[in-house]
């Protein structure tokens, strides 16, 4: 086959058909449930979070799947969400490209100038992905340090660069949970930074933040 397929210059390509879908919607929808509830769960400990920011930097092109902000620390957070944990060193690989570039991109897209800049992964809360992290614990403890408790006191006041791994279950509707949270983004954020007694300019940054959530192209 292989030989046939080179003579006439063809390729060939499966798809993969689940109960009457692709595969991939699948896949999608999965993500798409996950990165919700990781905004949900960001927005409960006061970070502003955009979905799938998107760059493209000399190279490297890719997306963040949601780039946390905290104002009042000043403090970026590249989340790598993924429904299956297949390579471990590609997830590693890529996630450090993102968090390498992530300064650049805040600057470049959101006019803002952050002082830390951290990293968590999430996966969702099964057995199997629990397993995988275990079937690379040395990797995995190096790099996303923060779990449990110890993660959940960082994100209430992330008071330097750190990493860490969150297992989450998905939503029950992705769609209604991404128009819930963008209904509640402007209000919280107004909100705890007036609380904060935040300068205007950090007040500004974080509008222009969460305001560019609905702009995807990639930065120049």
């Amino acid at each position: 086959m292989p030989q046939v397929l080179t003579a006439l210059e063809a390729e060939l390509e499966l798809i993969v058909r689940w109960r009457g879908g692709e595969l991939d919607r699948v896949v999608d929808e999965g993500h798409a449930r996950l990165t919700a509830t990781t905004i949900g769960r960001l927005e409960q400990e006061g970070w502003i979070a955009t979905p799938e920011v998107t760059y493209a930097i000399a190279g490297d092109r890719g997306a963040i799947d949601v780039l946390g902000y905290q104002a009042a620390a000043r403090a970026l957070l590249v989340i790598e969400v993924k429904t299956e944990l297949t390579s471990a060193e590609a997830t590693l690989r890529r996630h450090d490209e993102k968090v390498r570039l992530a300064r650049e991109i805040a600057r470049a897209r959101f006019r803002i100038d952050v002082r830390t800049v951290s990293r968590l992964l999430v996966l969702p809360e099964s057995t199997t992905a629990r397993r995988r992290i275990e079937r690379h614990a040395e990797l995995f403890d190096r790099t996303y340090p923060l779990r449990g408790s110890a993660l959940r006191v960082w994100l209430r006041r992330p008071d330097g660069p750190a990493g860490g791994l969150l297992f989450l279950p998905p939503s029950q509707s992705a769609s209604d949970r991404r128009d819930l949270t963008s209904r509640r983004r402007v209000t919280r954020t107004g909100q705890a930074l007036a609380e904060r007694g935040q300068r205007p300019d950090f007040d500004r940054r974080a509008v222009r933040f969460i305001d560019s959530s609905t702009d995807h192209s990639p930065a120049e």
